[in-house]
């Protein structure tokens, strides 16, 4: 069996620039992920389940598990001197690492440490997501805003890890999606996908219905189409909502589906970051032959304006996400 290390630095010829150094990086994110993977497991009994009572620069509450995840990443990316600055969910601005080491390296990294965490105290999967940049700003000088406010389309790197009764990390290096799941008796994350490719059509949509009355008319319409009886087009699709962007997205990348967090009345922007979320997860979307689109652009040729700007979001089998564009083409507001 091939490790996720052994895999890592057998591709390192996909980017000689990187020196190893995008290994390195990469090698950080898989320690702190057994570091979180591991507490997770043992949340409930060693008392960091639940709401710390502190809301993040979003508005949302934060979970004890949402900033414990928080430090482990930032200190394991840290620790490597591989990336020269952070973004992350649960920070109100960016993080520079301002050592020598730090202001040398090349990388930047975005993520969101812990998504889904309000299902922790349910038992139900969340994940980690990251993206990494290469910095436009000079080596040797302290990180800055802009070298976060990149479009998808520049990330080196992004993929995500998922908790649930099996832990896995996933990635692209933009050479293919490749999936490496942890044999806790060791430790150790094996490859057990490689090159994973979305089927192009599937028979589950993703979406909070809650606020069906909220969305526009376009997403509307294609909820009604998923529910409609018809054989031939193997509909009606199933409704499949876990609330944990990594794991609807999962269950879609393995089995085919379109997972939906549209504009609503109430949040005409969506709420799913751009940079931390959709990003990284449009990359391992559209390498795996998926899409991801706002319903009407291609996540990731945004250029961002903010740190934690949203954008509405859909992702998935290419076939299903054309035909939810067309419905919100032909029902304009």
């Amino acid at each position: 069996m091939i490790t996720l290390g052994e895999y890592i630095i057998e591709k390192q010829h996909d980017f000689p620039e990187a020196s190893g150094e995008l290994t390195g990086l990469l090698g950080a994110i898989r320690l702190a992920s057994k570091i979180v993977n591991r507490e997770i497991n043992k949340a409930g009994i060693a008392n960091i389940i639940g709401a710390t009572g502190i809301e993040n620069i979003q508005g949302e509450t934060q979970q004890k598990l949402d900033l414990y995840a928080n430090d482990k990443f930032k200190q394991a990316l840290e620790a490597r001197g591989e990336v020269c600055g952070i973004a992350s969910e649960e920070e109100d601005d960016f993080v520079s690492f301002d050592s020598e080491r730090g202001m040398n390296s090349k990388y930047v990294v975005l993520m969101d440490p812990l998504d889904g965490s309000t299902n922790i105290d349910v038992n139900v999967s969340v994940g980690t997501i990251f993206s990494i940049y290469r910095r436009i700003s000079p080596v040797g000088t302290p990180v800055i805003l802009e070298d976060f406010l990149q479009p998808g389309v520049k990330q080196v790197a992004a993929g995500y890890v998922i908790y649930g009764s099996s832990t896995m990390l996933v990635y692209t290096t933009g050479n293919g999606v490749h999936g490496f799941t942890c044999d806790p008796s060791l430790g150790v994350f094996y490859l057990s996908h490689e090159n994973m490719q979305q089927p192009k059509s599937g028979k589950c949509y993703s979406i909070n219905e809650g606020n069906y009355l909220k969305f526009p008319l376009g997403v509307k319409k294609y909820i009604k189409y998923c529910q409609e009886i018809v054989p031939e087009d193997n509909r009606p699709y199933t409704s499949r909502y876990i609330g944990s962007l990594v794991a609807d997205f999962h269950r879609n990348l393995l089995k085919g589906g379109i997972f939906m967090y549209p504009s609503t009345a109430q949040a005409p922007e969506g709420k799913l970051r751009l940079l931390y979320e959709c990003n990284p997860i449009a990359f391992l979307a559209e390498q795996s032959g998926g899409i991801a689109s706002t319903g009407t652009q291609r996540i990731m040729e945004i250029d961002p304006t903010a740190l934690h700007q949203r954008v509405p979001f859909m992702c998935g089998s290419a076939d299903m996400v054309k035909t939810a564009e067309q419905m919100i083409a032909d029902n304009p507001e």
